[in-house]
């Protein structure tokens, strides 16, 4: 435990984990022994439990240790088994199978039946019930009115020896109530001169008080002598149940764990991250317990390897100590304030923080010795998280540059994961090159000359360390001359790397807001396909209420045709006319579109054209180019062009005027299918009773594709080959 509170200590955790021992039912410490995973699954069940809080107990290992050695325990350390076995039970009535890992958990623990008995003869203050033993009861009793009458006793003699009294208090000396009275008491007054006042008076016990103090004391006794008595058998009976009593202790530890990181959870508004991950750590919205008002931190650590370099208080070591923090605040399952839907830590079996500076001249250690003993020890080792402060600290940067790039490289082949800060701009880019480095930046203003505490991922960072010693009143005079010194050529190298900084983060923000754009469109698109299938629902819907409404009105008006008599034909028609009225009232049509069409304009209806004729209103006459007229509103007509004629030698096909045609040659089976559907929907809306489809003779695919829909079709009558004037075997009359 002394490397984790070294860790603790070089993370800046302490004053969040002393936090979070205050929360803790009795001292320990805030590492757990078990499993994680049911940890975990404890904790995501306490969320939706509603729990009492634990007891406040004592460390009972003394006790424990006391029962092995067949000692007998105290009422006080009895009564602390009492509340340990009750608080159990509790939680056993408490906890159903909504919560199965709890449930199953407290299952295991089966509390024998005279454990259970022995909860029964105390009050929850610790005292023992009245009734149980009568002994106890009556000795009690007895030290109670004797307490009563030295009371009483009192009281008269503060009313009978006025004259002699200093004060009308009762004095407690050597642990005995007492007057203090004034000399010449013993004329009016027996007793026992306890002391003397450094006024002169006396500290007197009365006599018959005294009398009755050697009798509460002697009562004492007695029950003192029948409480020990009982202890012995309370103690048996315990001693019995050591190995139960040992087993539960320890589960008490164990649910004390949980309901303690519950409890600080709900307290400081903060989350656990049970999801991990194998490798990444992803960290999203992250703040460092120990900063007062942070800028959460968000982070990807993809690879083996990350160095982090750039300016100078900007913000580095908190971004190491940060990630550290998160992973080992994760390991120990304690709350991080932290966007925990969003955030993946590794679990690893080891976190090691080279942070402080090791030098120690009592044991001739200096600061790259101190660094060199800490690797050293972690060489061997493996499945861990290393994290490094300046790696650069102490000795020569060139030679430290390719010693620690032996080291990175060495430790790279292992489990592990390795994030550092460097100002080494020679290492960096000697470690530049591997697939297995992430680099990160930290970000420096250069208007407001000060730090960003912002990070950019991919890029090597400018120290600014010109820029830092003036902001911290190094005079200009000097920074210019240091900068002379610093040269040239490697002043135009740092202008490089801020060039290619500044680039990389200007693409960054550019990504950003094309990402914020196409989520945007996203959205957009997404709302406008709602918007679509909404349409198309609603025009299903009214499709078929159009179908069904028209088709009972015709099948009403032919019931009527078939009578040959004027009278039921007006009253077939007025019958038809009431059920489309009816229709008509019952919808109402969305706010149709305003539209310039007007007379005389070409127009599309479906899958026909026509030429408008005539305007009603919002209705219109549409003469159709086979000469169909129809009567339509004008918002579902689209504007178009008027077609090009096309001038034929042959003379058109005489058509019925009651009939509407159909063309399909040189249409696909499929593409014909989809066309013949859609022109018996409309001939269906329209009402007509008879078509004429076009469908040739060919190679006979698409009269047997058409006759096989035509079979299928619901709203077919019959069907068959034209006469030879219309077409013949290469047309079909269908009745609808």
């Amino acid at each position: 435990m002394h490397a984790l509170s070294k860790l603790i200590n070089a993370l800046d955790l302490e004053d969040f984990i002393h936090t979070f021992e205050s929360f803790l039912a009795r001292p320990k410490d805030f590492a757990f022994s078990g499993d994680r995973r049911v940890f975990a699954h404890f904790l995501q069940e306490l969320e939706s439990t509603r729990i009492s809080p634990l007891p406040k107990l004592k460390d009972l290992q003394s006790a424990l240790t006391h029962l092995q050695k067949f000692g007998v325990l105290s009422f006080e350390d009895i009564f602390e088994f009492v509340k340990l076995v009750r608080y159990f039970a509790y939680l056993k009535r408490l906890i159903k199978e909504d919560t199965p890992h709890l449930h199953a958990w407290l299952d295991s623990i089966q509390i024998p039946p005279h454990i259970a008995q022995l909860c029964e003869i105390f009050e929850d203050d610790g005292e023992l019930k009245r009734g149980i033993y009568p002994d106890i009861d009556g000795i009690k009793d007895a030290i109670a009115r004797t307490q009563q009458h030295i009371t009483q006793a009192f009281n008269a003699l503060l009313g009978s020896i006025k004259t002699y009294l200093v004060d009308q208090q009762i004095h407690y000396i050597n642990q005995t109530e007492c007057l203090l009275l004034k000399a010449g008491f013993n004329n009016a007054l027996k007793g026992i001169i306890i002391a003397r006042s450094a006024n002169g008076f006396f500290y007197v016990l009365p006599q018959n008080i005294a009398e009755l103090k050697t009798k509460q004391s002697s009562l004492n006794d007695t029950l003192q002598s029948l409480l020990y008595e009982l202890c012995k058998d309370l103690s048996a009976s315990l001693q019995k149940q050591l190995m139960f009593l040992r087993f539960l202790n320890k589960e008490f530890d164990k649910f004390d764990h949980i309901y303690a990181r519950h409890s600080f959870a709900k307290a400081y508004n903060l989350e656990f991250v049970y999801e991990s991950s194998k490798e990444d750590i992803v960290l999203k919205d992250f703040c460092h317990p120990i900063l007062k008002n942070p800028k959460p931190l968000n982070i990807e650590i993809h690879k083996k390897i990350t160095l982090i370099t750039g300016v100078n208080a900007g913000g580095k070591t908190i971004l190491l100590k940060s990630i550290l923090c998160a992973s080992l605040l994760s390991k120990y399952l304690l709350p991080l304030k932290i966007n925990a839907a969003h955030s993946k830590i590794p679990l690893f079996k080891h976190i090691f923080a080279i942070i402080s500076d090791p030098q120690n001249s009592k044991n001739d250690i200096s600061t790259f010795a101190g660094r060199m003993v800490e690797f050293a020890q972690i060489l061997g080792e493996d499945n861990f998280l290393l994290g490094i402060d300046e790696i650069e600290l102490g000795t020569d940067s060139q030679e430290a540059a390719s010693l620690y790039k032996v080291i990175l490289e060495h430790l790279s082949h292992k489990q592990c994961k390795i994030i550092l800060t460097t100002h080494h701009k020679s290492l960096a880019a000697l470690m530049a090159n591997r697939e297995d480095v992430a680099l990160i930046a930290a970000l420096y203003d250069e208007v407001k000359s000060r730090p960003l505490y912002e990070f950019l991922q991919g890029s090597i960072g400018k120290s600014y360390a010109f820029e830092t010693a003036k902001n911290y009143g190094i005079p200009a005079t000097l920074i210019n001359r240091a900068q002379e010194v610093y040269g040239e050529d490697k002043k135009y190298l740092n202008e490089l790397i801020e060039r290619s900084s500044t680039l990389e983060r200007e693409l960054k923000q550019k990504m950003r807001l094309l990402e914020q754009k196409e989520q945007a469109y996203e959205r957009k698109a997404q709302a406008l396909n709602e918007t679509i299938t909404n349409y198309e629902r609603e025009y299903t819907h009214i499709k078929t209420e159009l179908e069904r409404t028209y088709r009972n009105a015709l099948n009403e008006l032919k019931k009527h045709m078939k009578e040959n008599d004027n009278k039921a034909i007006h009253r077939g028609i007025n019958t038809a006319n009431a059920i489309l009225q009816t229709h008509t009232h019952h919808y109402t049509p969305n706010k149709p579109k305003e539209t310039s069409l007007k007379k005389g304009d070409y127009a599309k209806y479906g899958q026909s054209r026509g030429v408008i004729i005539e305007i009603m209103g919002k209705m219109c006459s549409l003469e159709l180019e086979n000469g169909v007229r129809l009567k339509l509103p004008l918002h579902q007509l689209k504007p178009t062009q008027k077609p090009q004629a096309i001038h034929s030698k042959t003379s058109p096909t005489p058509s019925k005027p009651t009939n509407v045609s159909l063309d399909l040659h040189g249409m696909r089976v499929q593409e014909a299918i989809e066309t013949l559907d859609d022109f018996l929907s409309n001939a269906l809306i329209t009402g007509f009773d008879e078509v004429l489809v076009y469908h040739g003779i060919g190679t006979g695919k698409l009269s047997a594709a058409v006759a096989e829909f035509l079979k299928s079709h619901p709203k077919i009558q019959s069907f068959g080959d034209a006469p030879l004037n219309l077409g013949g075997f290469g047309a079909k009359i269908i009745k609808l």
